[in-house]
């Protein structure tokens, strides 16, 4: 039998979802049960802090999306921005909107995700807030992480003769969304339809269950690289290109022989008749690593695993572009996900 909310109310509610939160961080000095989650960092650290709003319909459907899965994703794309900065990650709050429609076993497996998260990445969930929502489910997490003082990176840092990195491969998550979509979609109207993934499983994890990339930012600090400018792409690769080159005033050329592709992202762009370059230059969702390297550090950059140098930055007045395969200069432009 299925709990009302209402028969706990807010206190009672937050104590059942944040009953014997393990402590991860020697800064956590006080977490869930006050009016403050009090944190304490050691001198010669900079505090990084970003947050992200999440809203049903509008991010995610729960058509598809299993709550555990959209807990572990909301607390995972919040890591992933303090990644972004070079930083780690070290305490979430996390704030809820619910309609009457959910049910506290509803939010006991969103919290099931977000704690899965928090363990996985070492980071101490130490509050937040819940409210009556009319609009469905609203997420909102604020991440706080740290940084060693004067080491956090900007997406401001980049020269013109500066590489440009990435992550993993790009365009997976867009593909799994489609797919994801299209099984909805023949789904329509039977009662006992099987969605069919065989062989795309690959896809479909990149959408409902994303990793932040912790272990490219230990890779870069073992290896004594450290990125000019970074940013991580979570509304597409040409966008990111663009903040990047916005903020540090260059231009860009980015070779589209170099983009790092999965094969099942390849084979699901073929069945469904969409460009794959265009998928992977904006699908967005992928929360792989965009980063620019010094020129030296070409040699030490390309040794890294899971690490492809995909172009180089330019000076501002020649403009972001893509370098077809024919040598051909196509103007970048910014396609991916826009939040208003």
């Amino acid at each position: 039998m299925e709990t009302e909310i209402s028969s706990l109310g807010e206190f009672g509610l937050i104590d059942r979802l944040t009953a014997e939160l393990p402590k991860l961080n020697d800064s956590t000095i006080k977490s869930v049960g006050d009016d403050a989650a009090v944190i304490r960092y050691e001198s010669k650290r900079d505090v990084l802090v970003s947050t992200d709003m999440l809203l049903e319909g509008i991010h995610f459907d729960l058509t598809y999306v299993p709550l555990k899965h959209l807990g572990y994703k909301a607390a995972v794309v919040n890591f992933s921005d303090i990644y972004a900065m070079n930083g780690t990650p070290r305490q979430l709050v996390v704030g809820l909107g619910v309609s009457t429609r959910f049910t506290v076993e509803h939010l006991e497996e969103l919290y099931a995700g977000l704690r899965l998260a928090c363990e996985v990445y070492g980071v101490d969930l130490v509050g937040g807030d819940t409210t009556a929502s009319r609009a469905g489910l609203v997420i909102s997490a604020t991440v706080i992480g740290d940084v060693e003082e004067g080491k956090a990176v900007h997406r401001s840092g980049a020269k013109p003769t500066d590489l440009i990195c990435v992550s993993g491969d790009l365009g997976a998550a867009y593909m799994g969304l489609q797919l994801l979509e299209r099984e909805k979609a023949a789904s329509a109207g039977q009662k006992d339809f099987v969605p069919d993934f065989s062989g795309k499983e690959y896809l479909v994890e990149r959408q409902l269950k994303p990793e932040a990339r912790r272990d490219i930012i230990k890779e870069l600090a073992d290896a004594g690289i450290t990125p000019t400018s970074m940013i991580d792409v979570s509304d597409g690769l040409s966008s990111e290109l663009m903040h990047l080159c916005k903020a540090s005033k260059t231009g860009c050329r980015v070779y589209e022989d170099r983009i790092p592709i999965d094969y099942q992202t390849a084979v699901m762009a073929e069945e469904l008749n969409m460009n794959l370059v265009t998928a992977a230059m904006n699908g967005g969702e992928d929360y792989e690593l965009l980063f620019t390297v010094p020129l030296t550090a070409h040699e030490a950059v390309s040794q890294l695993k899971g690490v492809r140098v995909i172009g180089h930055m330019s000076p501002e007045d020649q403009g972001c572009a893509l370098i077809g395969r024919n040598g051909e200069e196509l103007p970048l432009k910014a396609q991916g996900f826009t939040h208003l």
